[in-house]
């Protein structure tokens, strides 16, 4: 980590007391990885909700978005940059933000193309939701703040994104910490068909395949994500303030057709854009990630999620798996957000 950093913001903990804090407020507990925490720099603890909001949003063109983007910290400390999921938003990380930024890392939070204040410049661009379209996105926003390299950090769609950006752009990605580990899809391989159960859990995924899931999602869009926070989180107990503030991002004009096209570009309905074609071949491969990893799970996550054995060989680098016990859920960061920034911290320091 860079000798900016203030270091007398932050403790050491043995596991010991790691765990007498976690016990004391209640907090989620590492499970493995002893010999890495212990000599580590950890953080103070926090409790999920602590912080309700970020300091005023900021836009930047970049590439075809006008992109909406949290930041904090200071403006010469390493760059984290942080990615959401679906059905979420920014606010996945609004306690997690302030721990990075009190231990000296320069925090960019962006809403992802079709949330909250990210808009199109153009009305006639495609609405795309591929995966290589929104890893774009990204390194385009890089471009765009002038910044060369990042510890890049998601879950969900951002895990997916984040997993794209290191193993197609590893030049600009210094370490990753991504939730469910490896999550880079082909639409070849989605055509293959899961056993019945596996099938079930992405029951949405063949709803919004249909006409009739689209319209479902654009009238009901509220109560839907709603429901896959509970599904996907059956033990966080969040209430309507918090999903509330989330929720919002979602009445952006261009949500429902970026959501649609996403999930059904994924099964081979629809097609991506021409552009991202090379990207695309190269992810059927199934790149190999070379730069440092954290991969996480939380131990009662909800939503369809690999093994960790099933994706360890994707990882080439130095590499870590961290299974976060408590009730933790699909929304890890939100969930469980010393757990998430300390692994970007540490990643740091591979």
């Amino acid at each position: 980590m860079s000798e900016e950093i203030n270091h007398t913001r932050r403790r050491f903990f043995g596991m010991a007391a790691i765990a007498v804090a976690a016990a004391e407020f209640g907090l989620p507990v590492i499970a493995g990885a002893q010999e890495t925490m212990a000599s580590t720099l950890t953080l103070p603890a926090v409790k999920a909700g602590t912080h309700t909001s970020f300091d005023a949003l900021k836009q930047i063109k970049a590439g075809v978005l006008n992109v909406g983007y949290a930041e904090a910290g200071p403006a010469n400390g390493p760059v984290v940059l942080l990615l959401h999921g679906w059905p979420y938003d920014i606010y996945s990380f609004v306690d997690v933000a302030p721990l990075l930024a009190g231990a000296g890392y320069r925090v960019i939070i962006p809403y992802l193309r079709g949330y909250g204040t990210t808009t199109f410049h153009s009305k006639d661009t495609a609405r795309n939701g591929q995966q290589a379209a929104l890893a774009a996105d990204m390194i385009e926003l890089l471009d765009a703040l002038k910044i060369e390299k990042v510890v890049v950090a998601g879950y969900d769609w951002g895990g997916r994104t984040a997993d794209i950006m290191a193993a197609l752009w590893p030049e600009r990605c210094k370490a990753l910490v991504s939730v469910s580990g490896y999550l880079i899809g082909s639409q070849e391989v989605n055509r293959k068909p899961l056993p019945p159960k596996a099938e079930l859990a992405w029951w949405y995924q063949f709803y919004f395949a249909t006409e009739r899931g689209r319209l479902g999602y654009q009238e009901n869009r509220h109560d839907f994500a709603k429901l896959i926070w509970h599904t996907a989180s059956p033990q966080w107990a969040f209430d309507d303030a918090t999903f509330d503030r989330s929720a919002a991002a979602f009445d952006n004009p261009d949500h429902v057709d970026i959501v649609i096209h996403n999930y059904r570009w994924r099964l081979g309905l629809v097609e991506g854009e021409a552009k991202f074609d090379t990207y695309e071949k190269k992810l059927a491969a199934a790149p190999v990630i070379s730069i440092p990893t954290i991969t996480m799970e939380g131990d009662a996550n909800g939503a369809p999620h690999p093994e960790p054995s099933a994706y360890r060989g994707k990882f080439s680098g130095k590499y870590e798996h961290r299974t976060i016990t408590g009730g933790i859920g699909h929304n890890l960061p939100q969930e469980a957000p010393q757990a998430f920034a300390q692994a970007v911290i540490d990643v740091d320091r591979f």
